[in-house]
Parts: structure tokens; C-alpha cells; sequence
């Protein structure tokens, strides 16, 4: 029997371990089959390099990173900056997410900091939404599949949308017997700690990695780490209203009472 598939789509090289990576492993634990997309080559991410030199040297690690995830590792299909909603790259992502065939798509919120961030959510989301259309070519060509597919968001960089509004998650995922891995798993991106400490304040990439999953899990009230998910309207993607994420974690899977109760309260709006 073929296991389940599982992809997390993202825009540049670390991003997947961030916000992602702890929920990955735990899926992989579970049986399923993970793989690893970031849309960007990460060029931009450099005071000491060119770009090309940049993004090689990403691409290293970023293989590597995926490696220790035990995950499948994608190529990139653009620069920093540069991903864009328009027709070429949502061909090659519908491509990607067609030869993989997931039953669960990870990627980032519709709301962030950065415009990278909200490009790549919405290539994801319709990349997924047309894995069942037939006449939708992807590039290169591979036919559409028909199983359920799911969409989950994860958390804004800092909790916080692009006006600093704070933002609650769906569910939480316990992410705390898988932290240490995730964050080896991150450790690979070794270029970036000069880089994120003189252009975001981060000191420490790794640290800042631990202060986020200890925040989100004490926003849970049950987890010492976690990660935030919001499982995206299924309409299009799936023929009912599934949470494949939560059959396949179980008790590291935690939905947020109270999101639940507003969507009940607003469930008779058409």
C-alpha cells in the first residue's frame, strides 16, 4: 500500500523548518512520505556573495536541511523577490504538486510580512485546487489525480499579520518530541545566521526558531512547542470537510475550541 504524501510549499530556503518542520516529522513518523519546495532559490539572502554564488551555496543547504528532515527535496523555480501570481510559475508549481500527488499541502499564510511569503500561499493554494482539473496544463505536463487534497496555513512571521494585528491559529501541532530535529534540520542553513542578524535583528536564527514554536505552544495551553495551522475552506479541494491532519497526529493535534464555535455560530451564512 502506498503511503500518504505530504509537501510543504514555501518561498525561500529555511522557511520549511521555521514554521513547518516540526509538523513534517511528525507526519513522517505517522508513515507518510514527505517532500520539501521552496519557490526561490534564496540569492538574495547574502552581505558576502554574489547572487549565483548565493544560491548555490543555499541550495546546499537546503538539500541538506531536507535530508535531515528526511524529506524529498524539490528545486526552486525562482529568485528573491521574484515570486510572482502569474502563469509560468503556477504551471511549474501545479507540476510539482501533480507528481508528488499529496493528500496534504503546508504552506504559508495568505496574510505575512512579505510579499514572497503571500505569492508563494497563493501559488500553493491553486496548485492544489487544480491537480484535479484536466485541462489545466502544468509545466512540464503531468495528468491531474482525483484524491482529496488539504491545504494548511501556518503561522505569520512573529504571530502577527502584515499590521501587526495578533493572529490565532485553528489548531496547534505539538511539535515538542520533534523540536530538537527540527531545529538541526534548520542548523543546515549556515549562511543565514550573519544575514538574518544584520537585516532582522535575530541574533540568533536558531534561537529565534525556539522563542516562536515556545510562544505558539503556550498560545495552545497544552504544549511546551508548537506550530499553528488553519486548514483552508475545502470547497474545490476535497468533497467534504476533512482534517487529515488531525487523523494522522492524534493527540499532538489540537483544534481551537473557540475558531470551532465561531464557525458553528456563522455557519448558516451561504
Amino acid at each position: 500500500m502506498t503511503a500518504p504524501t505530504a509537501i510543504a510549499i514555501a518561498a525561500h530556503p529555511d522557511d520549511i523548518e521555521l514554521k513547518m518542520g516540526g509538523t513534517l516529522l511528525l507526519l513522517k513518523q505517522a508513515g507518510w512520505d514527505i517532500h520539501y519546495f521552496n519557490l526561490s532559490s534564496g540569492n538574495g539572502g547574502s552581505l558576502e556573495y554574489n547572487a549565483e554564488d548565493t544560491a548555490a551555496i543555499r541550495r546546499e543547504e537546503a538539500q541538506e536541511a531536507a535530508k535531515r528532515l528526511g524529506a524529498t527535496w524539490h528545486p526552486p523555480i525562482a529568485d528573491d523577490l521574484l515570486i510572482f501570481y502569474q502563469e509560468s510559475l503556477l504551471r511549474q508549481v501545479a507540476a510539482v504538486i501533480r507528481e508528488v500527488r499529496p493528500s496534504i499541502v503546508l504552506t504559508h499564510p495568505l496574510e505575512d510580512y512579505m510579499e514572497d511569503h503571500m505569492e508563494t500561499a497563493r501559488l500553493a493554494v491553486t496548485g492544489a485546487f487544480a491537480h484535479c482539473v484536466r485541462n489545466f496544463r502544468s509545466s512540464p505536463e503531468v495528468p491531474p489525480y482525483f484524491h482529496d487534497v488539504t491545504v494548511y496555513h501556518c503561522m505569520p512571521h512573529g504571530g502577527r499579520d502584515s499590521l501587526r494585528r495578533p493572529v490565532i491559529p485553528g489548531a496547534w501541532v505539538n511539535t515538542t518530541s520533534v523540536h530538537a530535529t527540527a531545529r538541526h534540520s534548520l542548523a543546515a542553513h549556515h549562511s543565514q545566521g550573519g544575514w538574518l542578524d544584520a537585516t532582522q535583528g535575530q541574533s540568533s536564527y536558531l534561537d529565534s526558531m525556539d522563542e516562536h514554536a515556545r510562544a505558539v505552544g503556550l498560545q495552545s495551553g497544552s504544549f511546551e512547542f508548537a506550530e499553528g495551522w488553519w486548514r483552508h475552506l475545502h470547497v474545490g479541494f476535497s468533497n467534504h470537510d476533512i482534517d487529515p491532519l488531525a487523523d494522522a497526529l492524534g493527540e499532538n493535534y489540537l483544534v481551537n475550541a473557540a475558531f470551532e464555535k465561531s464557525l458553528k455560530i456563522n455557519s448558516s451564512i451561504p
